[in-house]
């Protein structure tokens, strides 16, 4: 609940000490055009965190059975309580307002005449109200215990401890799989660590255009594909194209196709052959 605050002003010189001052004079009274907001100063007496909460205080303060709730006097506190919050902050009081109009159709409900009946008794119209007491108050001293437990940055800080490693003098026995572990370890280490040595082979692309010359003397037309041995590899096949190249270029050589696609031939030149 809050209650606003009143500022009395100061009653004589003595007073003087700890008070406010503006340009070196003590401020006695407060300026007459000064605007103070109705409610500026407050005192919150009592804080709860919903309808729930506050019947659970009124309930517990006046001692009373939760199983056997009397409403008339729990509604007329509810609803004073109310009445409070509605003059300081309506937008507050609106989920409380709620809870009102619960606790007066219970209050009503119990106070109209039931008419007889031969089968199972009424339900008490307290049941559901009840019910949702004792759950809340299970789950607030849940929450009680849990925030009794030690939390980091409240309760205590991390320290980080430095402990040095001991040294013991009796080593325990190794035995030979362990011995037979860390040769493994050992020579694994030394097959990732060991050297290639790569070797540089020496290919002459004139040699390549000598042999190619010399398959081709008879002046016959020779597939592409025949003048190209696979066993040399990559680097013999990469050599030979350049002799084929080279040959090409020099017109000592002529490559022919009949059509798109189609197979690709080498033949002497007219007057290379003609040389020869």
């Amino acid at each position: 609940m809050n209650l606003p605050l009143e500022l009395a002003p100061l009653e004589s010189a003595a007073e003087l000490e700890g008070v406010a001052r503006l340009y070196g004079e003590p401020l006695l009274e407060l300026p007459k055009d000064l605007y103070i907001p109705p409610d500026a100063l407050q005192v919150f007496l009592e804080a709860f965190e919903g309808p729930l909460d506050l019947l659970l205080y009124l309930i517990r303060r006046a001692n009373l059975n939760v199983l056997d709730i009397p409403m008339a006097p729990l509604t007329a506190q509810y609803l004073q309580y109310v009445e409070a919050m509605r003059a300081s902050n309506l937008e507050l009081a609106a989920e409380y307002l709620l809870m009102a109009a619960v606790l007066l159709e219970i209050k009503s409900r119990m106070l109209l005449p039931r008419p007889p009946r031969e089968s199972t008794e009424e339900e008490d119209p307290r049941a559901e109200l009840v019910r949702r007491l004792l759950e809340y108050e299970q789950m607030k001293l849940a929450a009680a215990r849990i925030d009794q437990l030690p939390r980091v940055e409240r309760d205590f800080e991390w320290v980080g401890v430095f402990v040095a490693e001991k040294v013991v003098e009796r080593q325990p026995e190794v035995s030979l799989h362990d011995l037979q572990l860390a040769w493994l370890r050992i020579m694994k280490k030394a097959r990732l660590t060991q050297s290639h040595r790569v070797g540089r082979e020496q290919l002459s692309v004139r040699e390549h255009m000598t042999d190619i010359l010399r398959r081709l003397r008879d002046g016959a037309y020779v597939m592409f594909d025949t003048l190209f041995d696979a066993g040399l590899g990559a680097p013999g096949l990469v050599v030979s194209f350049l002799a084929v190249l080279e040959l090409v270029k020099e017109r000592l050589v002529e490559v022919t196709q009949n059509e798109a696609f189609a197979p690709i031939y080498v033949k002497l030149a007219d007057a290379t052959r003609d040389d020869a």
